[in-house]
């Protein structure tokens, strides 16, 4: 009821038409209701939060407010619960007398308005706030799992029962040691500050005489705590039984998957991965959030003329677009992007991965299990007999599937697929190395696009910085630009952990096989040359777009220098 009534506003002030909304309507009740409606606006972009918010504003009376440049007393905050501020979506601002003023998202909410009269006692004043300022803001002050640290002080550790380091352990001993209330808490509170934290992976790493937890946040590593040496089996077990592990294998690596369920119908899968070490145990999750998975090109950071060379290249009907970079730089997320452009139903398309991170309707996406035989280069060949029209590879890593992929792309099939090289020019020889012909790279690859992630500086605290001129030109400024070039960095404040960055944004060299490229491949030119060409040929290396994204203020001069390498 709440829904429609916005709805029916933002119709009749033509900020959306009429169809719009009843396609939005039926997105939030497929959600069965979890959703709000202007949620759904926003994320199918037919409306931008801040219009959204500053229509609000206008249409009801009320000013606005930015969440993130205040900073609520604790005895504000505790008039409202934390269920009721995430059920209404909104947050107590401050008090004036009788008079309790809330931000909320939706103004139209007048349930919401009575429901606080009613439990408050107070008048209500009404402020408008967009909906991800409110939802970072009751992230902020309305931490309702304990701290790790006070699970630990908490902790009976004296009288736990908890497992050794022998080889041969009692499994039921073990088992009853992981459902010790305290450990799962531990656990829970792990799971729970990582995702809070946006944490890409989690490392719980045991050595002689410590034991610690360290998150990946924005491509870097944060020691987060240390527990207790006597819970390093107990927390690895408990983990090993959310994956469907067998606790008792320690020997051997395992893999696995845990899928756990959030507040709002969202669901988060960890992928995890097992590796003993000379003193235990090692883990490592990987956090899966497909809610937040980038699919939209242009908001990768893509320069757009290089965005404009991968899109056409993506839809030419057949060849090779590969994408190279080492680990953790976001290439399966710009396979992914391409996929999801392509994924039309005229189309059959087919994907090899290992793993599967994300699986998206409308694709065929097979699993690779190395132990039966299932490889890259056997799923290819299956393929091949399954009339596709493209095919995603999840990593060319030899001769046979480097072979058949090529002969795919050869034969009118579009081929997507990553290998781990340094930059673009060097994948050619990569290919070469492994046994592919020249005649064959030549005519096969349409593009190859190289890949780094880098932090972006927050913007919330971001700050000139004083770079010497002399050390800009020597990262590959030109000269003449030098002196008036400006950089930024984050002085550090309560919105990105004090880190001065939050977020990432990628570095792109996005090389198309110009046909002087083609017939230096031919002639048998080594990388140095082909790099040369390339730049001849106005193609930028990573390090101007590196450059680029400094000269933006999206990034930072330490960033440049720490993810990309000179051109000399």
């Amino acid at each position: 009821m709440q829904s429609s009534r916005l709805g029916d506003i933002l119709v009749r002030n033509n900020l959306i038409t009429g169809e719009e909304l009843l396609g939005a309507l039926e997105e939030q009740k497929k959600s069965g209701g979890q959703l709000r409606l202007g949620t759904i606006l926003v994320k199918q972009t037919l409306i931008s939060e801040q219009e959204l918010t500053s229509f609000l504003s206008k249409q009801y009376g009320v000013p606005t407010v930015d969440l993130s440049r205040m900073d609520i007393e604790p005895s504000i905050i505790k008039t409202i619960h934390a269920n009721v501020a995430q059920k209404y979506q909104l947050v107590p601002v401050s008090r004036n007398g009788s008079t309790l003023v809330v931000a909320v998202s939706d103004p139209s909410n007048l349930f919401a308005i009575e429901d606080l009269k009613f439990m408050t006692g107070s008048k209500i004043e009404v402020l408008v706030a967009s909906e991800s300022d409110i939802k970072l803001a009751i992230d902020k002050y309305y931490d309702q799992s304990a701290s790790l640290a006070d699970i630990i002080y908490d902790m009976d550790i004296e009288n736990m029962e908890v497992v050794g380091d022998e080889d041969e352990v009692d499994v039921k001993i073990l088992e009853r040691a992981t459902e010790e209330a305290p450990v799962v808490r531990m656990v829970n509170a792990i799971l729970h500050d990582a995702i809070k934290k946006k944490a890409s992976d989690i490392h719980i790493e045991p050595y002689e005489k410590y034991f610690r937890v360290r998150y990946r946040i924005d491509g870097v590593l944060y020691e987060t705590m240390k527990p207790p040496m006597k819970l390093k089996n107990a927390i690895t077990s408990r983990l090993k039984i959310m994956a469907e592990l067998d606790i008792a294998e320690r020997r051997l690596p395992q893999d696995g998957r845990i899928k756990i369920k959030l507040g709002g119908g969202k669901d988060m899968d960890f992928r995890v991965s097992v590796l003993p070490t000379l003193f235990g145990e090692k883990v490592c999750l990987r956090l899966l959030d497909k809610s937040n998975l980038q699919l939209d090109m242009t908001k990768l950071g893509y320069e757009p003329e290089a965005l404009a060379h991968f899109k056409r290249e993506i839809h030419k009907p057949f060849g090779m677009v590969l994408v190279t970079g080492p680990t953790g730089s976001g290439k399966t997320v710009s396979l992914y992007s391409a996929i999801s452009e392509l994924n039309k139903t005229s189309e059959n398309i087919c994907t090899a991965e290992d793993p599967v991170e994300f699986n998206f309707a409308g694709i065929n996406q097979v699993q690779m299990h190395e132990d039966i035989g299932l490889n890259f280069a056997s799923a290819l060949r299956s393929f091949l007999r399954q009339d596709p029209d493209i095919i995603m590879i999840g990593e060319i890593r030899d001769f046979e599937t480097a072979e058949i992929a090529v002969k795919a792309a050869l034969t009118g099939h579009l081929v997507l697929s990553t290998l781990h090289t340094n930059d673009a020019p060097s994948t050619i020889n990569r290919l070469l190395n492994m046994g592919v012909e020249p005649f064959l790279v030549a005519s096969a690859v349409n593009l190859i696009t190289a890949q780094r992630l880098a932090r972006r500086v927050c913007q919330d605290c971001k700050e000139i910085e004083d770079v010497p001129v002399q050390a800009l030109i020597n990262a590959g400024v030109e000269s003449e630009r030098a002196s008036s070039f400006i950089c930024y960095r984050g002085k550090g404040c309560s919105s990105c952990n004090s880190t001065g960055y939050r977020g990432r944004v990628g570095f792109y060299q996005v090389m198309p096989m110009l046909d002087q490229i083609r017939e230096l491949v031919l002639s048998g030119a080594n990388t140095s040359e082909i790099k040369r060409e390339t730049i001849r040929s106005g193609i930028k290396t990573m390090r101007q777009s590196a450059l680029t994204k400094l000269e933006e203020g999206i990034t930072s001069f330490e960033e440049v220098l720490r993810v990309t390498v000179s051109d000399d």
